[in-house]
């Protein structure tokens, strides 16, 4: 990217303007037919490319300043905001939002419950792809989307029983080195399809499919992968080694699939063992290993030799001695602890009821924080410093067209 690339032009390396685009003809079609269906809407005319970047910005604007309705913008109360209320008028603004659409109609062949929000997610995909090779460490995981504590500290208990639930979890492929998310995978919590809990009797066979789709893109590329207790098992690490993909995971007698471990590595020494003591067992290019550190931690790997030493650095009690797949698992999962406390609060506020709506909002989300993270990488950082905050601001201006954003490239 030139030492000019601006915010926009690293939110488009991922939404483009032809995506952008395909939601304006999508909106306008939808409209159309819920008129011909309810009745005319003399209020509505068709939407533009312009209007519709105006309306992205106005969300995108609720993960800078955290507000819990994005009608608060044209308000007079606290977080109000004249700057960019006087772009596009409020009831305009409630017109693209009630028409909003990615994919007006489903096909007859269509069967995956996400279709209304299937092709964004594959031409996000693909600009992951395109954009950014990831480092060789990286780290399977749910991110963190739940509310904004202070939404939920101000809220009546009425206003919170009229929340509904998220129907979908989100998990990601994440790059341990610089916070890159890699592929995203969402998983409907409720359906009968093929992907839906109907399929899935318990929760193990739940989370081998979750990880299997996540490196289906992996394979052959001698990525190293870490991973929680709840998708950590033999039987999914030798299925990925064969794909050249290997493993690092912690393991859990409670969450864990444990079939074909050893029973004498599950249960807990009887006799006392001193900080820094472990246990190891063998099996081809596999180990576990049981290290004990104020209580027995259990690990599954075919990335790390299980003799080679590492050291687990406490502020309190200094060093720790453990083998080096232990030290390689925290230091990796420290950093996406880093990056969770770091950007989830730059989520879009906007709560919608419908769940497409809820995973198009997360999506978007997530390539904001992967745009800045690129911007930071590049050159184009060196000139301009800006923070995760700024790059938000910038963006938001960009889009509402209160900055220029000629072709840099």
């Amino acid at each position: 990217m030139p030492l000019t690339a601006s915010a926009m032009d690293f939110f488009q390396l991922f939404v483009p303007d032809n995506v952008l685009k395909n939601m304006v003809v999508q909106t306008n079609m939808y409209a159309k037919k819920y008129q011909e269906r309810f009745g005319s809407d003399d209020a509505w005319v068709d939407v533009t490319l312009t209007e519709m970047k105006a309306f992205l910005g106005y969300m995108i604007s609720t993960s800078i300043h955290h507000c819990e309705s994005v009608l608060s913008i044209w308000s007079s109360g606290f977080y109000s905001n004249k700057s960019i209320a006087l772009i596009m008028t409020q009831s305009r603004f409630e017109k693209i939002l009630k028409y909003f659409h990615i994919v007006a109609f489903r096909s007859s062949q269509t069967t995956h419950s996400l279709y209304k929000i299937q092709p964004f997610l594959d031409s996000l995909q693909n600009g992951f792809d395109s954009a950014f090779r990831p480092s060789q460490a990286q780290v399977l995981h749910e991110p963190l989307i739940d509310e904004d504590p202070v939404f939920i500290a101000t809220c009546t208990e009425r206003e919170l029983r009229k929340r509904k639930k998220r129907k979908f979890s989100l998990w990601v492929r994440q790059c341990s080195s610089t916070g890159f998310i890699c592929q995203i995978y969402v998983h409907l919590k409720e359906g009968s399809g093929a992907d839906g809990l109907d399929a899935l009797k318990n929760k193990p066979q739940l989370h081998s499919m979750v990880a299997k789709s996540l490196c289906q893109n992996a394979s052959g590329k001698n990525y190293i992968i870490f991973t929680g207790p709840s998708i950590t098992s033999l039987n999914l690490f030798e299925e990925f080694e064969k794909q050249e993909i290997y493993c690092c995971g912690l393991l859990s007698t409670r969450k864990s699939d444990c079939t074909g471990l050893p029973p004498s590595m599950l249960s807990n020494s009887a006799t006392p063992q001193s900080r820094g003591q472990y246990r190891i067992r063998m099996k081809g290019n596999m180990s576990l290993i049981c290290w004990y550190n104020k209580g027995h931690f259990r690990f599954l790997t075919n990335a790390y030799s299980p003799v080679q030493q590492g050291v687990i650095i406490k502020r309190k009690s200094g060093e720790i001695p453990c083998p080096l797949a232990v030290e390689a698992f925290a230091a990796h999962l420290s950093y996406i602890c880093k990056y969770d406390d770091k950007y989830s609060k730059y989520f879009i506020s906007h709560k919608p009821n419908k769940t497409w709506q809820q995973v198009f909002w997360f999506a978007i989300s997530i390539a904001i924080n992967n745009a800045y993270i690129l911007y930071k990488m590049s050159e184009a950082y060196h000139v301009t410093r800006y923070s995760r905050a700024q790059f938000g601001e910038r963006l938001v201006k960009e889009l509402l067209g209160l900055e220029d954003t000629s072709p840099t490239h």
